[in-house]
């Protein structure tokens, strides 16, 4: 053990029942213990190397010890404040993955952020599919949109499988859920949406420089209540003949064209 291992309080845990092992099970497999305990488990490489280059921090590393070889992994785990060492066994039993990642950390769960009214925003209106919301939340980091707000009904942004999805998205992104259609009153910039049947296509629609765009549920859409608070409706341009695109798809094609917009304006 080196003396910078020394400082950061690296340790070892054998026994399955060992009561902070167990508080970590439950984190990172109930998200109602999660939630609970303000704290969020995530596993792999790529999501705690996420987390690292955006300079968030996190209260604990995980290693199994078949990781102990692999540097790059033992660097990475240096990030956090605390080390604890498991059997590979025992790590298989902390984490969801299918094939154990060897490296995960427990962050604190960030607190509801207050709304930021002139802020690139996408709005999720009860999207349920996790997948589809941690593609969302991936594609609105990709096209420089800061803010992503989740209304009541849409999947937990900081569940297992959103964070799979979003592949370290969620740590480039200003955060908030379990919002009502009122909060978005907050907001000073127009609310978008997309629709099949809306009038006017995407590539000719004239678009504000800054907005919030609303994708909706996977099989109702936008609620027609919040649609009708929108400064503007777009339909995607489908020469294939399909009705409609799958809602993630399609925020990456609306969002991708706000970005081009605002490239092509500088």
């Amino acid at each position: 053990m080196s003396a910078g291992d020394a400082q950061r309080a690296v340790r070892r845990i054998s026994a399955r029942d060992n009561p902070l092992l167990v508080r970590l099970r439950k984190i990172a497999q109930d998200p109602a213990a999660a939630r609970a305990a303000g704290q969020v488990w995530i596993e792999g490489e790529h999501l705690c190397s996420a987390l690292r280059a955006r300079a968030r921090p996190a209260a604990l590393a995980l290693l199994a010890e078949s990781a102990a070889d692999d540097v790059a992994l033992c660097t990475l785990a240096q990030h956090a404040a605390q080390t604890i060492w498991l059997s590979d066994r025992l790590f298989a039993g902390v984490g969801g993955l299918p094939s154990p990642a060897r490296i995960g950390f427990v962050i604190e769960l960030p607190r509801d952020a207050a709304i930021d009214p002139d802020a690139a925003s996408v709005v999720l209106d009860r999207v349920q599919d996790p997948g589809n919301v941690g593609s969302i939340l991936r594609s609105a980091a990709a096209f420089g949109v800061t803010q992503v707000l989740a209304l009541q009904g849409t999947a937990a942004l900081w569940s297992a499988k959103v964070l799979r999805a979003g592949m370290g998205a969620h740590f480039a992104l200003r955060l908030a859920e379990g919002l009502k259609p009122d909060d978005l009153s907050r907001l000073r910039l127009p609310l978008l949406a997309t629709g099949s049947h809306a009038g006017v296509l995407l590539p000719q629609a004239a678009l504000p420089p800054r907005a919030a765009w609303v994708f909706g549920h996977e099989g109702q859409g936008v609620d027609a209540a919040l649609l009708s608070r929108c400064a503007l409706a777009v339909r995607i341009p489908q020469p294939g003949g399909e009705e409609s695109l799958n809602v993630a798809a399609a925020a990456a094609v609306c969002l991708y064209e706000s970005a081009r917009r605002g490239s092509v304006a500088q």
